[in-house]
């Protein structure tokens, strides 16, 4: 049976000197060093190990764990947003509106994201991190029910909004217990574990959805992701512990919510990775609330193809993920962003020139490719810079990552429908909002974030 007590939180102060029994022929003992680093020895104690946090002491097998899990629950939000793209022509039909209304569904639940990790975040670092998690993520599978039985578009509106503040809890509290157990380059890793989810499961989902189109009507999409947070849910009371103990959550300087908010947005270079995050996931869904019509209206996909299209996209970030955490954790993730942002622009940009040019299809998934690869190198630096620097208020700047990403995304994505008009999506009309957003992007990182005055990660 795994391991699953709560980690031990213990403060320095509180830390003894213990003995094993003399037949191990070790001694281990566990003190204070004049830097505040916990210096754990075994038998030979010139080579202990130094253990700066909580997390640095588990066993891999705990750490994998966690990893599974609190990628799972971060998975949820993105599932919950993007698993029924491919249904939108279906769902245009079914409920006889327009391309454009259909889209607002998937504004309303990036707002109800939005606005419920603005509420969660602050929640967990008052409360603690499992009680906020089994609250919303209850909500979540009520309203994945009511959305599928909608007998109406403006019911399932209002569904929509639900299950989006319900899917809240996941990414902010998976975050948040991150940062309670780890800091430094291992805070990198870590985070870069749950970057390569919330970067690829926005891909995934499509592609999943097309599969279970085949099998089950579009209501049947909201079934599967009811199903799919009472595992979650289980999951959540049965093997996540309490990872932030009573005395952390009232620490002089963010007692209350105001005060939280105060410290975290009163960080220039959180500000400036604010705005390039949300520029980046809005540029990113951009293209996702485009597609489903672009591709399988104006190029004639099937759902399929289409949901294959996705899953080949999907390794672009997973590559771009995975080198950016050990990029990063080298060079610092500002000068890593300093690349994958340039390459945000260029790859939208080619968008619109090989469209321009009438280069086919071929012209759209190359440097559309090489856009969602260049995704995967921003997610997790842009997440790892505002983590790092507030510990303490791990939870309230998560929510914050997540509100801005999600929320400024659910309004910018429309903005390609709004373009195209009666003309129909083409890929310049998605591209062109996909270009604005990564040039806002640049321009953050270097005159706000300013990549120079960013001190480099602990070890």
């Amino acid at each position: 049976m795994l391991d699953t007590s709560p980690v031990p939180t213990v403060p320095a102060a509180d830390i003894t000197h213990t003995r094993r029994p003399a037949t191990t022929g070790a001694i281990r003992t566990e003190r204070r060093a004049p830097t505040g680093v916990i210096r754990t020895h075994g038998a030979h104690p010139a080579t202990g190990p130094i253990v700066r946090h909580p997390g640095d002491s588990l066993s891999t097998r705990r750490r994998v764990l966690y990893v599974i899990l609190l990628g799972a629950l971060t998975a949820l939000g993105p599932f919950t947003v993007d698993l029924y793209l491919p249904a939108f022509p279906v769902l245009e039909a079914d409920f006889r509106t327009s391309a454009a209304a259909i889209q607002l569904t998937l504004t309303g639940t990036m707002i109800g994201f939005a606005l419920g990790q603005l509420v969660v975040g602050p929640l967990s670092d008052k409360m603690g991190r499992r009680v906020p998690l089994i609250i919303v993520t209850a909500l979540h599978v009520l309203a994945s029910m009511a959305a599928a039985l909608a007998p109406s578009l403006e019911l399932l509106m209002l569904a929509r909004v639900l299950m989006g503040a319900g899917a809240a809890a996941g990414g902010v509290v998976a975050a948040a217990i991150v940062r309670d157990l780890f800091g430094g380059r291992r805070l990198v890793i870590m985070l870069s574990r749950l970057a390569l989810v919330s970067g690829v499961a926005p891909v995934v989902a499509p592609l999943i959805g097309s599969a279970l189109l085949t099998v089950v009507p579009w209501r049947g999409i909201f079934v599967a992701l009811a199903i799919y947070g009472v595992v979650m849910l289980t999951c959540a009371v049965a093997f996540i512990p309490e990872t932030l103990p009573p005395s952390r959550r009232h620490e002089q300087g963010s007692t209350t919510v105001l005060q939280r908010y105060r410290s975290v947005l009163g960080d220039r270079v959180f500000i400036g990775v604010l705005i390039i995050g949300g520029m980046t996931f809005s540029g990113l869904f951009s293209y996702l609330s485009a597609s489903s019509f672009l591709f399988q209206q104006t190029y004639g996909f099937n759902p399929q193809q289409y949901g294959l299209l996705f899953a080949i996209n999907s390794v672009g970030v997973v590559l771009g993920v995975q080198t950016a955490s050990r990029l990063a954790a080298r060079f610092g993730p500002q000068w890593v962003m300093a690349f994958s942002t340039a390459a945000l622009v260029v790859a939208a940009s080619a968008i619109v020139v090989c469209d321009a040019l009438g280069a086919g299809i071929w012209g759209v998934m190359v440097p559309l490719f090489v856009f969602m690869t260049a995704c995967g190198f921003t997610f997790p630096c842009a997440q790892v810079l505002a983590l790092d620097r507030h510990g303490k208020a791990a939870g309230t700047a998560q929510s914050l990552l997540g509100a801005v990403n999600f929320g400024v995304a659910g309004l910018v994505s429309p903005l390609v429908g709004w373009i195209a008009g009666d003309a129909g999506i083409t890929p310049t009309t998605m591209a062109s909002v996909m270009v604005g957003c990564a040039v806002i992007g640049v321009l953050a990182l270097w005159l706000v974030v300013r990549p120079k005055t960013v001190e480099q990660l602990a070890p």
